[in-house]
């Protein structure tokens, strides 16, 4: 399992995005040599933990459970061979392009040690916006991201800071005693809302968006949360 590339975007202007400013940083570009990946801050106020990287709209991206934003090479390829296009790493707005790692089949809580330091933990998978439509300027994206089996991608915080460059090993070194993966809450999160209770097992782990939406749905529906 190896960190293919580490990947940053600058603020542009964009009439495509959500954000208030009309600024996004979805395109995002390889770093060459180390990156600094820390703890920005709580949600709402921290933007990215990734060095040089930039967030834009901080209500829905950036803070400590979503630092980090994680895409599989080989869900890219999936997409490349779709779409009928080359899709370079970073396309997809993620911070870390992987190989070799189950980023959809990880546990909410699941925590990876890329390089010799640096540990991070899956909170959630990425639920599809406007921006990362108009971003790709694929008809009816939001759709077909949300509905595709190559999975989400992986949100994630930072347990211990560090620095990591392309070509790092990665490790899986805890898994959660529970059965809640990124494509379980995803799925959870937009097609099958009935399982969002079932998501609460993990509720300590969850980026703070998906847990809100969780609660709320056994809270509407008097199933009781953990």
């Amino acid at each position: 399992m190896t960190l293919l590339s580490v990947n940053a975007g600058r603020a542009r202007p964009a009439e495509y995005t959500e954000s208030a400013s009309k600024r996004t940083a979805i395109d995002k570009r390889p770093v060459d040599g180390t990156v600094r990946i820390e703890a920005p801050g709580p949600p709402g106020v921290g933007g990215s933990g990734v060095a040089g990287d930039e967030v834009c709209d901080l209500r829905f991206h950036g803070g400590h459970d979503r630092a980090a934003y994680a895409f599989a090479r080989e869900d890219l390829d999936l997409w490349e061979r779709e779409l009928g296009r080359e899709l370079a790493n970073g396309s997809f707005g993620e911070n870390l392009t992987t190989l070799g790692l189950d980023v959809n089949g990880a546990l909410i809580g699941e925590r990876w040690r890329i390089g010799e330091d640096v540990v991070l933990e899956v909170t959630g998978g990425r639920i599809p916006c406007r921006t990362f439509a108009g971003f790709l300027e694929e008809k009816g994206w939001v759709k077909r991201f949300t509905q595709s089996t190559a999975g989400p991608g992986a949100l994630l915080r930072v347990i211990v800071p560090g620095e990591v460059r392309a070509g790092d090993p990665i490790t899986v070194v805890h898994r959660p005693d529970h059965e809640v993966t990124v494509a379980l809450l995803h799925r959870a999160a937009t097609t099958e809302r009935t399982l969002l209770p079932g998501t609460l097992v993990a509720a300590e782990w969850m980026e703070s968006g998906l847990l809100a939406l969780a609660r709320q749905y056994a809270e509407k529906y008097g199933v009781a949360g953990h």
